[in-house]
C-alpha cells in the first residue's frame, strides 16, 4: 500500500526506466500507478510482464493502459499482456488501451505479427481502444487525464500527461524534446516524470540533462524525477544533481 493522506493513497512504481536501446540493463517505458479504485499502465514497453512480476505485482490489477506514443519501447508490451490473460492468467473483467490516433491498428498489428493465431481468437476479455488528443481531457475509472502535444517525431501524435486521481497530480513528458509548455504543465504537480534521454548530446527529438537541469527551478513542481535514460546520462549518474528515476522506484505521494 502507499503512503496514506487521509484517505488518500497515490503510488508510482517505476517498472521501467531505461531508453529503446535497453542502457544500462534497464526496462523499456512503463510505469504502474496505483490510486484508490484503480490501477493503470502508463506507457508499456515490451520488458513490462518481467517487470511486474519482478515487483510482485498481479498483472490482473491492472484496469487499463495509457499510452504516449507508438513507438515499440513505449507500446510494444501490450500483446504480452493480451497472451498473460488469455493463458497465464486468465481474465474476464474488461480491459481497455488509451492511446493517440491510430492506436487499435497498430496494436492489433503488432499483436498479429507476434502470436497470429491467438490474435485471430476472441479475447474471453472485453478490449476497449479509446483515441485521446491533445486538449481533450479524459476521465476513467476517476481519474482525470489531460492530455497535451509534445513535440517528438513528426510521424506521430505524440503526447506528455498531466493525471489527477486521488487528489495528487502526475505529469509526464512521454518522449519529447524540450519545450516550455512543461513549464505549464507540470507547475503545482506532486510528481513530474521527465525524460532525459542524452547528457551533452542534443538531439531534436530528445531532452538533455542541461536542458532540464537549467530549467529545473522554474518547473513549480514538487518533485523532478528524469527517467527514460539513455547512455550518456547513466554514464554520469554520479554528476547528475537532479534525482533519477530507476527500476523498481517507488515513488509515494
Amino acid at each position: 500500500m502507499g503512503v496514506h493522506r487521509g484517505d488518500q493513497v497515490m503510488r508510482v512504481t517505476v517498472l521501467g526506466s531505461g531508453d529503446a536501446y535497453g542502457s544500462g540493463g534497464r526496462g523499456h517505458s512503463a510505469y504502474l500507478l496505483e490510486a484508490p479504485g484503480c490501477t493503470f499502465l502508463l506507457d508499456c514497453g515490451p520488458s513490462v510482464l518481467q517487470s511486474l512480476k519482478r515487483a510482485g505485482h498481479d498483472s490482473a490489477a491492472i484496469d487499463f493502459v495509457l499510452l504516449s506514443h507508438l513507438h515499440g519501447d513505449h507500446f510494444g508490451g501490450i500483446p504480452f499482456l493480451f497472451m498473460e490473460y488469455r493463458y497465464e492468467n486468465p481474465r474476464t473483467r474488461p480491459f481497455a488501451v488509451f492511446g493517440p490516433p491510430d492506436t487499435e491498428r497498430r496494436v492489433r498489428g503488432l499483436f498479429s505479427a507476434l502470436y497470429e493465431q491467438t490474435a485471430r481468437e476472441a479475447l474471453p476479455f472485453g478490449l476497449r481502444y479509446q483515441e485521446v488528443v491533445p486538449g481533450s481531457p479524459v476521465v476513467m475509472n476517476g481519474v482525470r487525464v489531460l492530455p497535451f502535444a509534445v513535440s517528438h517525431v513528426a510521424e506521430l501524435v505524440c503526447l506528455g500527461y498531466r493525471i489527477e486521481a486521488a487528489g495528487r497530480t502526475i505529469v509526464y513528458s512521454g518522449d519529447a524534446s524540450w519545450s516550455d509548455e512543461f513549464l505549464t504543465q507540470a507547475r503545482g504537480a506532486d510528481l513530474f516524470l521527465c525524460e532525459c534521454s542524452t547528457y551533452e548530446t542534443r538531439l531534436p527529438i530528445h531532452i538533455s540533462y542541461p536542458e532540464i537541469a537549467s530549467r529545473a527551478r522554474d518547473l513549480g513542481c514538487h518533485r523532478l524525477v528524469l527517467t527514460h535514460l539513455g547512455s550518456e546520462p547513466l554514464r554520469h549518474l554520479e554528476e547528475l544533481s537532479l534525482e533519477c528515476a530507476r527500476d523498481g522506484m517507488i515513488l509515494d505521494l
